[in-house]
């Protein structure tokens, strides 16, 4: 039974690597037996993530990308088909927010600028698609493989303050849907499209909406914690069982799916 589970052996593309979110997934991938590449836009950035991750064990290479330039992610796509000859997971962990894209307690939307609206628009939406495009396109023609977005709970329901981020999250669930039919119908039935949907965990991102200054939580934190029936955060690392299964012979009947991680907020109305 265990051997469905398995990814050993499998080359992971993750982008936004050298983030909290995607250099975890990345760390879960290395233990679990994959070979691993991680993309991210800033080169200190994905060195030192590759330092850390090296202390892992196992075959882990960081380059340098920029998710919104196809040009950019062709040559990544060349790097990795030249190291290892194929692409079997495909995980876009590249987003997140920006400080113009979140309303302060005192703004309204009226208050955003449509230029930061559009910077996480596109970061988080086509952020997922263009790297969908051209690692999707290597899936296609060895008629295999297995890719997971990331959504959010912004798209469940409307959060206060990122509006951004909340419309950008729910595309990305439609097109995972839209995707996931796209890559079964006309290419193979074994090549998947998921989604994970994270509740709150602390981030560099968030942190400072979530956490006050003295550690003490913000009063958003606790109208989050009030929202979620375990009562806590989750832990970064709660997130990589979703993400290797979703990537396992144990999910070849799940495509198009959304898993929600969060604790319970997603099922709770709060009453």
């Amino acid at each position: 039974m265990n051997e469905i589970f398995s990814i050993a052996g499998k080359v992971a593309v993750v982008t936004g690597g050298s983030g909290v979110l995607g250099s975890n997934i990345a760390e879960g991938f290395l233990r679990a037996g994959a070979k691993v590449i991680i993309i991210g836009a800033h080169k200190d950035r994905v060195d030192a993530a590759v330092e850390r991750l090296k202390q892992t064990g196992g075959e882990i290479r960081g380059t340098v990308c920029n998710v919104l330039d196809i040009e950019s992610l062709n040559a990544v796509k060349d790097e990795v088909l030249a190291q290892w000859g194929r692409v079997d997971i495909l995980v876009n962990a590249a987003g997140g927010n920006i400080p113009g894209g979140t309303l302060t307690v005192d703004q309204n939307i009226f208050d955003m600028k449509v230029e930061d609206l559009d910077k996480v628009v596109d970061l988080n939406l086509n952020g997922t698609v263009y790297p969908c495009l051209v690692f999707g396109e290597i899936m296609a023609k060895q008629q295999s493989g297995a890719i997971v977005n990331v959504s959010s709970m912004a798209a469940y329901e409307s959060i206060t303050r990122v509006p951004g981020y909340s419309m950008a999250k729910s595309a990305v669930e439609n097109f995972t849907r839209w995707m996931a039919q796209e890559m079964a119908i006309k290419f193979s039935e074994k090549i998947r499209v998921n989604a994970i949907a994270p509740g709150f965990f602390i981030g560099n991102q968030n942190r400072a909406i979530l956490i006050n200054p003295d550690g003490s939580l913000t009063d958003r934190s606790k109208k989050v914690i009030a929202k979620t029936p375990m009562r806590r955060f989750g832990d970064i690392s709660e997130l990589n069982g979703a993400v290797q299964f979703l990537c396992s012979d144990a999910a070849s009947f799940i495509t198009g799916a959304v898993l929600a991680v969060d604790g319970g907020f997603s099922a709770f109305s709060g009453v």
